[in-house]
C-alpha cells in the first residue's frame, strides 16, 4: 500500500465541512494494525514515516477515515490510489484510521530563523492579504479539531506542509488540479495568500508545535 502516501498528501486538504454527514463505524486499532502492515513502507510502523512521507501517527481518527472513504468511492480523484482501496470495507477503512490515530506522533523541530514569521502567520494570519489565521481551525497547540474535521498539523514535517499549502495555492490558479469542491476552497484561498517565505515559515512553526 505504498501509494497511500499519495493518498495523504491530500490529508492536509484539512476543512472536512461535509463530514458530519459521513456515518463512521467504530474503528478497531488492533485489526487495524493489521490491515495497514504495507503501509509501514512510506509512512512507518506506527505513521511516523520519514519525510517527504506524512506521519498519520496521532492524526484525528474521523480524519484519516474520511480521506480514505473518499479516495475508495472516487470522490477525491488520485490515479495513483485507483485500486488500491477497492476491496477494503468501511470497517477497514475504520480500523487502519482508529490504528494510525491512536499512535503517539513523533515531535518536530522549528527553525529559530523562521519562528516569528511562522508564529505570527499561524495565530494572527495576514489580514491585508485575507489569510485566516490558522489557530482558528487547528487549535493553538496544532492538534486540530477532529469532531470539526480538522486535521491535526503539530509535528508534522515541515517539508510536507509546505508542499500541500504550494499544492493549494497552484490549485486556486488552476482549480482543476485540486479537488474542485467547498472543502479545498478555504484552504486554496489561504494559500493563495502566502508567498513562498511565509509558506516555509509557518510550515516550520507548525512541524515544532506539541
Amino acid at each position: 500500500m505504498k501509494t497511500l502516501a499519495v493518498l495523504f498528501s491530500l490529508t492536509l486538504g484539512w476543512t472536512s465541512i461535509s463530514f458530519a454527514a459521513t456515518t463512521m463505524p467504530e474503528g478497531d486499532a488492533a485489526a487495524g494494525k493489521s490491515q495497514s502492515a504495507a503501509c509501514g513502507a512510506c509512512h512507518g510502523a506506527d505513521g511516523n514515516g520519514a519525510s517527504p512521507f506524512p506521519k498519520l501517527a496521532g492524526q484525528g481518527e474521523k480524519y484519516l477515515y474520511k480521506q480514505l472513504l473518499d479516495i475508495r468511492d472516487g470522490v477525491r480523484d488520485v490515479p495513483t490510489m485507483v485500486g488500491q482501496l477497492d476491496r477494503k470495507t468501511d470497517q477497514d477503512l475504520a480500523d487502519i484510521a482508529a490504528y494510525f490515530s491512536s499512535q503517539e506522533r513523533s515531535g518536530g523541530h522549528t527553525n529559530p530563523e523562521l519562528l516569528a514569521l511562522g508564529q505570527k502567520i499561524y495565530r494572527a494570519g495576514v489580514p491585508d492579504r485575507k489569510v485566516a489565521a490558522c489557530i482558528a481551525c487547528h487549535s493553538p497547540t496544532g492538534k486540530g479539531n477532529d469532531p470539526a474535521g480538522f486535521p491535526s498539523l503539530a509535528g508534522q514535517h515541515a517539508q510536507y506542509v509546505a508542499d500541500q499549502l504550494r499544492a493549494y495555492r497552484k490549485g486556486y490558479e488552476d482549480p482543476a488540479g485540486r479537488t474542485n469542491d467547498g472543502q479545498a476552497m478555504i484552504m486554496r484561498t489561504t494559500a493563495f495568500g502566502l508567498s513562498d517565505k511565509e509558506i516555509e515559515a509557518v510550515s516550520s512553526y507548525v512541524a515544532g508545535l506539541k
